[in-house]
């Protein structure tokens, strides 16, 4: 008996590592710029309590750093030269996000 439910515990425990997180995958987003409006391409990938990923712009990719996730809640910094922005979001729905910066507020949804 003892070992029946050490097997489905472990099992359990094994389907929760494994489950992927609704912040997985592709997202998409727009930002006011210097030249008008400009497309963001999200991927992110959470593993446990990490976040990694890319944003893709119209200036080339950049990797997402220091990611943390928390339930819906997550944040990250990004890198362009000298400068490191701090970002943290919300998953607010299945196919939404909300991105908050110091530049603003940024809705995502989901790529399908």
């Amino acid at each position: 008996m003892t070992k029946k439910i050490f097997i489905l515990l472990f099992f359990l425990g094994s389907m929760a590592t494994f489950a992927q997180s609704k912040i997985d995958g592709k997202w998409k987003g727009t930002r006011e710029g210097q030249n008008g409006t400009v497309e963001l391409n999200y991927t992110f990938k959470v593993e446990g309590d990490k976040l990694t990923g890319t944003t893709t712009t119209p200036r080339g990719e950049n990797p997402i750093e220091n990611g943390k996730v928390n339930g819906n809640k997550f944040s990250y910094t990004m890198s362009f030269g000298e400068m490191t922005i701090e970002n943290n979001g919300e998953l607010v729905s299945d196919n939404e996000i909300v991105i908050k910066t110091q530049r603003g507020e940024m809705k995502l949804t989901r790529v399908q």
